[in-house]
């Protein structure tokens, strides 16, 4: 009895946790699905949250020995982050197997919505269609649990809906802790642009004569994080406003793509030097690039399965392993050239006599190397972190301090190779080249 309510309460709390909130209008099916828990939403409400559910085509099979099934043992429920902790906390002071209900719907600790046997016709065929009040501010799940026998499996047709009401009487169809997010995302793509402006301007303009093939994929670079940042707004704006994108999510997917493929390459291409210290790039560089960019395809099709149906599929827990395991392999990857430019420069710092030159380009690429990585560490891990222990509230903090670093990122890496007549770290002087020397016999550049 205790393994029946724990394993579901283990999900239930898992699910929440890798579950980012929620809002969009969702229609889905599903079919002969015999899943003893159904995550659908996770939401963060004010004192005035509605949650509207409807389903249609209701059914329940199970196999002909099984026994008919009980519909109070079917239904939707509520729980609350409060009562998941609580509920986590309780199981560990009380071990006892015989204190634990054998249905989650019968647990303390959840809101019942529904079950089966409110439903209108009765199954099959049954239907139930009305709308929740969440008067109490918290972050809830939505779920269906099914604790029929084990072969009992639903059929059923689930539109679902969860939204705040602002003081207006219009619906807020974004979880608490998002409503600033599209104003956030247009703040950050005027500033992207304001940065693309100047970009071309140095590129094009003030240094033409010294910018290089890498300098215009930046400026692409630019153009796709910024266009990615007005879409996403726009995709934000209209869910917010009517909980649906519109079809803008159909272009924020496409340039989410295209920032992602380009920012991986800019990258790789800085590691190697290629346009501004050599014409071409080795064979194994090359192959990075043929690792980088496939990966990157294979992760932005999860992204979009992830966003565009949510934790109600059954394959949805390893699409997201599938991002992040992909997600870390290109991180990694992306750091071999930088290496491999600083291992040549300290070989060839002992044989060609440009002692000062070498020391640049090893300080350039070692600071390029330290920068890559805290990027990397801080919008991988750290954002992460922070959105799972940020009150629901603020979760849009997170995502400003992830827009923010990338910022800054983009700026010391643009900063640091961007196109002049006479760049500080190749200059040469007689009194450098001998205290360059000097360093390089003293100091190893290595990582």
């Amino acid at each position: 009895m205790e393994g029946s309510l724990r394993l579901p309460l283990l999900f239930v709390i898992l699910a929440s946790l890798m579950s980012p909130s929620m809002a969009e209008i969702k229609t889905l099916e599903i079919s002969d699905d015999s899943r003893q828990v159904i995550l659908f939403e996770n939401f963060g409400f004010s004192h005035r949250g509605t949650v509207a559910i409807a389903i249609s085509g209701v059914s329940i099979s199970s196999s002909a020995a099984a026994p008919a099934v009980d519909p109070s043992l079917l239904g939707f429920f509520l729980v609350s982050d409060e009562s998941l902790i609580q509920a986590a906390y309780d199981s560990q002071q009380n071990p006892n197997p015989s204190s634990y209900p054998d249905c989650v719907l019968r647990s303390p600790y959840v809101h019942i919505l529904f079950t089966f046997e409110n439903l209108s016709p009765p199954a099959p065929g049954g239907a139930f269609n009305n709308s929740f009040a969440v008067s109490h501010p918290d972050e809830y799940s939505l779920y269906f649990a099914n604790c029929g026998p084990g072969t009992a499996a639903v059929t059923m047709s689930v539109h679902t809906e969860t939204y705040n009401t602002r003081p207006d009487g219009t619906r807020d169809y974004l979880s608490v802790g998002k409503s600033p997010v599209p104003s956030l995302y247009t703040f950050f793509a005027v500033a992207y642009a304001v940065f693309l402006g100047s970009w071309i301007y140095v590129t094009l303009f003030q240094n033409r004569i010294s910018s290089h093939g890498i300098h215009y994929l930046m400026a692409g670079l630019l153009l796709s994080k910024a266009l990615y940042l007005v879409f996403a707004a726009e995709d934000q704006h209209y869910i917010r406003q009517t909980g649906t994108p519109h079809g803008w999510d159909i272009p924020f997917y496409l340039f989410q793509f295209l920032k992602g493929v380009l920012l991986f390459t800019v990258i790789v291409l800085i590691g190697t030097g290629w346009s501004f210290l050599k014409p071409f790039l080795q064979e194994r560089e090359k192959k990075v690039l043929m690792i980088v960019i496939p990966l990157q395809i294979i992760a932005n099709i999860a992204s979009v399965v992830i966003g565009e149906t949510g934790p109600f599929i059954r394959d949805w827990v390893t699409w997201n392993q599938v991002f992040l395991l992909i997600d870390i392999i290109c991180c990694c990857t992306v750091l071999f050239p930088i290496i491999w430019s600083i291992r040549s420069l300290r070989e060839t710092s002992k044989t060609d006599g440009k002692a000062a030159r070498n020391l640049m380009k090893l300080t350039l690429f070692r600071q390029f190397y330290i920068i890559v990585i805290g990027y990397l560490y801080f919008t991988r891990i750290v954002v992460y972190a922070s959105g799972t222990i940020t009150s629901y509230k603020y979760r849009w903090v997170s995502m400003a301090a992830e827009e923010t670093v990338s910022l800054l990122f983009y700026i010391f890496m643009f900063y640091m190779f961007r196109p002049v007549e006479r760049n500080q770290y190749f200059m040469l002087d007689e009194e450098e080249e001998e205290a360059a020397e000097l360093a390089l016999r003293e100091e190893e550049f290595e990582l």
